[in-house]
């Protein structure tokens, strides 16, 4: 059963879990179709994403109002991440034009040389609940417009959505046995699904420790697989940047959709000249953000997503309490009926944090930020190199030369210059380096190194220069 985040009380609806059967039969079906679905001209299979994208618009409101409803993000957001995944359909429309090979020159008289790429088989992707369209979307576009088939198991948090989504682009026109869907818990359907022996490959979005396992049984199997994780995303303000657009995209980046992103704004270094001035603009700035009813168009944060993820903010919060971190602001009463029937947690700001807190080491997952003053650029950049993860950073300053040091010496895999730690663009790779991914790139023309292999041609010819 899936019960409003916002409102506990209102049952949205239910959803039954897939067998380990349906599971056997989604991913022979997927390997029986993929026969058929690879030798699809491309063009052909990019018109159906295309086609996808347009009633994707189309049902905007409806499907908006649904993944609100079910995950807790404000109706805006929800309505910008259907557009995004609409224009990632078109995106990907347009690959089935493109080139997929190229000719090489050889040492050979009378031989042809090329590489072609060639779609690997089913495709196993698990989505995660934050972005239940989005995602999903910019994993299986790819992955279908270069010849593959799909077996989809979506975040038990969002399968009310999934469904919807999965009846969009098979109206319009994908076959039921191209993309296919299973439901259920990952401990259970996605494992087996990982392990299945018609699976090729598995791209995931999710936590550390979700990822790593699956790392391991897809690399026991020689399966490929690709992993999106966890991320603590620092952003660095500097004296000369302009403070109040820095505190604006900081909470941007902290406090959208909750802070339920992987590219969340986690900490902010900011130089100690201007610390005092910057803390008392951030802490205006979120005063002004309005909590309340996700589907009013007036509101900025909504709940969490469920209990479970309530528990483990308030959690962090109250490690952060314990371990010595000071509040700037957060923690208000919100006791009235209305906040009570909702998993709502209010924008909470630490200051004095140090480097061994668990709230500066780890990925909080929730609307929680925060702040430590730093002497300057050099101590800032080494205590953002200092994380483990290394998603996405950002750096506010009007100083050209700090700003390309920062770019070449970030240890991030999307770096940001006067913008929040959020946001990617279809066309643009989206991942990160260390513990935030396992080295693939996922979105832009990067998508086609894991959902394709190269295949290298070798022709030779008996002619000889002279033609005889």
């Amino acid at each position: 059963m899936r019960y409003n985040p916002a409102n506990t009380d209102e049952l949205i609806g239910e959803v039954e879990e897939s067998s380990l059967a349906e599971v056997d039969l989604a991913a022979n079906s997927a390997r029986q179709a993929f026969l058929k679905w690879k030798n699809k001209p491309s063009i052909e299979r990019g018109e159906i994403l295309r086609v996808a994208a347009d009633l994707l618009e189309a049902n905007m409101e409806e499907l908006a109002i649904l993944a609100t409803k079910e995950t807790g993000k404000v109706i805006r957001e929800t309505r910008g991440e259907i557009g995004r995944a609409a224009a990632i359909l078109r995106y990907y429309g347009q690959e089935g034009w493109r080139q997929i090979g190229e000719h090489l020159p050889s040492a050979f008289i009378g031989k042809t040389l090329y590489s072609s790429r060639v779609p690997i088989g089913p495709i196993a992707v698990i989505s995660p609940w934050n972005f239940p369209i989005a995602i999903p979307i910019w994993k299986m576009a790819p992955a279908l417009v270069f010849g593959n088939t799909v077996v989809w198991k979506p975040s038990e948090e969002s399968t009310l959505t999934a469904i919807k989504l999965a009846e969009i682009l098979w109206q319009a026109g994908l076959p039921k046995d191209v993309l296919q869907m299973v439901n259920g818990s990952g401990a259970t359907i996605g494992e087996a699904l990982v392990r299945h022996k018609e699976i090729t490959a598995v791209t995931f979005t999710g936590s550390n420790q979700v990822g790593n396992q699956i790392a391991v049984t897809a690399a026991s199997q020689q399966k490929k697989y690709q992993l999106e994780l966890g991320g603590k995303n620092p952003a660095i303000v500097m004296a000369d940047c302009d403070l109040s657009f820095a505190a604006q995209s900081c909470i941007d980046g902290a406090m959208k959709q909750s802070g339920q992103r992987c590219t969340a704004t986690g900490i902010v270094y900011v130089e100690e000249a201007v610390y005092d001035s910057f803390k008392t603009i951030l802490e205006d700035t979120i005063n002004e953000l309005k909590i309340g009813d996700p589907l009013s168009e007036m509101t900025d944060i909504g709940p969490v997503v469920s209990k479970r993820q309530y528990e483990k903010v308030q959690s962090y919060i109250q490690k952060g309490l314990g371990e010595g971190a000071e509040l700037v602001c957060g923690r208000k009463s919100l006791a009235d009926t209305y906040w009570q029937n909702g998993y709502y947690i209010q924008p909470t700001i630490f200051e004095n944090v140090k480097e061994n807190m668990t709230i500066v080491k780890e990925e909080i997952f929730g609307p929680v930020l925060c702040l430590r003053k730093v002497a300057n650029y050099k101590e800032a950049l080494e205590a953002t190199n200092s994380s483990k993860y290394g998603l996405s950073a950002s750096i506010f300053t009007n100083n050209l030369h700090q700003a390309f040091h920062f770019i070449q010496h970030a240890e991030a895999g999307m770096v940001q210059v006067n913008g929040e730690t959020g946001g990617a663009e279809p066309q643009a790779p989206f991942g990160g380096m260390k513990a935030s991914s396992s080295g693939s790139r996922e979105q832009g023309q990067a998508a086609i190194e894991f959902f394709t292999e190269i295949k290298t041609v070798s022709i030779q010819t008996f002619e000889t220069l002279d033609g005889n």
